[in-house]
């Protein structure tokens, strides 16, 4: 089993779309192992969005994502689970994002596109250690 990491971001949390995101994961097969509602603190989105680090939307990001509590959870289906998530999340752009997919579903704009999720293996794991360093990783 592979593991990923997903983000409810604030504007889920706002909108009360949490139940939502997670139920659809479940609903495809995927499982929840690890997630807590918590404010994301400077320190770790530093760490998670580094490679944006001086790019010009990184301050606004680092704002938005730090603005109010997010659900952060560990995610676990089959190989490429991230892969799994990331079809099921849609595009970036939530106006490019297909019907039937989260954000194409109940995104309205890009800056505010209500999850994240891991882009690769290799980001899932980095990801899920710096939200849940205590989690074991398989």
């Amino acid at each position: 089993m592979d593991r990923t990491l997903v983000i409810c971001k604030p504007d889920a949390v706002e909108r009360g779309l949490v139940g939502e995101i997670i139920g659809r994961f479940e609903r495809k097969g995927l499982r929840i192992v690890a997630a807590e509602l918590r404010t994301l603190d400077r320190g770790v989105l530093d760490r998670h969005y580094a490679e944006h680090a001086g790019k010009g939307f990184y301050g606004e990001l680092v704002a938005f994502m730090g603005r109010g509590p997010a659900l952060v959870a560990v995610v676990e289906g089959p190989e490429d689970a991230w892969s799994v998530v990331r079809h099921m999340m849609g595009a970036t752009d939530p106006m490019n994002a297909a019907a039937g997919t989260i954000r194409g579903d109940f995104g309205t704009m890009v800056t505010e596109n209500l999850v994240h999720g891991s882009d690769s293996a290799e980001s899932a794991r980095r990801e899920v250690a710096i939200f849940f360093p205590d989690l074991h990783q398989e």
